[in-house]
């Protein structure tokens, strides 16, 4: 059984050899290659695929991430974004000084913009090289409500909430930002991907209350899904933090994938998820994969695969995005966890 054989039949519910591993490992990637500066790697389509096929062949993982991080989509729109030397690029001043400005947005097409165009070619160079033996998922970036927070400046938006004066421009803006996020997704399903993602950690209840969730991000998040399942388009969705208290509204979004971190109540999770959908994550990134020994990832691996794999629906890898430096012997120790004890039985 290959990679994409053990992913799909993980998504549909099914039993396969063994739980698949995701490594989230876009910063890794550009480790790897040994760049002279990060912010030339994440500009490069070429080179990003070149790290992305050569972290797989590394280490063999089963589901492939690409990305450069959270601040693409918002730099097609206009938002200044700080491109590191070091680390991912990151959206810097936002472009919405109001919210009276919501109309002069226009959607960007990802074909033309710069970034985003790159990150369509490096998706369709992994696809062609090795797009028959792993399972690729072209990251549509942020979600709706995290792009929003961008555009405006997360604290300008968590105000214009709060105070809701303007509901109708909020509403516009929310739903501009889920039609931008629509527009990647198809295009990076265009270039091969078995599936896409985005993150909208944002929306999490580490920023904002449930009921506010419930009100500004799901009705967008659910429209959204609703719009690829329609097209049969997978989409993995990622909140960071503590996301118990609204796994279940997670869940009935319709998302094929749950990207869950180290904060989230595994069983709880579990039992919201069980035969609806498939959990991904949800180990440390950076306190267990990037600062400890191959030891506690495996402790923390079999952990999760004690709890999360029963029964199938589940995906092993980090709740977040690896730091650039996370030692080699720690995603060797998760996967060769993933082997050893991510098997089903009858």
């Amino acid at each position: 059984m290959n990679s994409i054989e053990r992913t799909l039949l993980t998504l549909e519910g099914k039993l396969p050899d063994r739980v698949p591993v995701d490594l989230h490992n876009f910063l890794v990637t550009a480790r790897l290659m040994n760049v002279g500066s990060y912010a030339d790697y994440f500009r490069d389509g070429e080179a990003m695929a070149e790290g992305q096929i050569m972290a797989w062949k590394r280490f063999g993982h089963d589901v492939l991430i690409i990305e450069n991080g959270t601040a693409a989509l918002a730099g097609a729109l206009g938002v200044e974004v700080r491109f590191q030397s070091d680390s991912a690029p990151v959206a810097t001043t936002p472009v919405l000084k109001s919210l009276d400005e919501v109309d002069k947005l226009k959607l960007p097409d990802p074909y033309k913009d710069p970034i985003l165009s790159e990150l369509l070619k490096a998706t369709r160079i992994v696809v062609d090289q090795i797009g028959d033996q792993a399972f690729v998922i072209g990251r549509a970036d942020q979600g709706p409500f995290s792009l929003a927070c961008e555009l405006r400046g997360m604290g300008d938006f968590l105000l214009d909430l709060a105070k809701n004066k303007q509901p109708e421009k909020i509403e516009q803006l929310l739903d501009f930002c889920r039609q931008v996020c629509h527009r990647f997704a198809v295009a990076q399903i265009e270039q091969g991907a078995h599936a896409t993602s985005i993150g909208d950690s944002s929306s999490g209840p580490d920023v904002i209350s449930p009921t506010y969730y419930r009100k500004f991000a799901y009705p967008y998040v659910k429209r959204l899904l609703d719009d690829l399942k329609s097209q049969n388009i997978l989409l993995a969705y990622h909140i960071c933090g503590n996301s118990t208290s609204i796994i279940d509204d997670m869940v009935s979004t319709g998302a094929a994938i749950l990207e869950i971190d180290q904060k989230a109540d595994m069983t709880k999770a579990k039992f919201a998820a069980n035969g609806r959908t498939t959990l991904l994550g949800p180990i440390d990134p950076s306190g267990i994969m990037a600062h400890a020994t191959p030891d506690a990832v495996a402790e923390k691996c079999r952990e999760a695969l004690d709890i999360l794999a029963p029964g199938g629906g589940f995906i092993l890898g980090p709740g977040c995005a690896l730091p650039a430096f996370t030692p080699d012997d720690n995603i060797f120790a998760m996967i060769e966890t993933a082997k050893e004890y991510g098997h089903y039985t009858i």
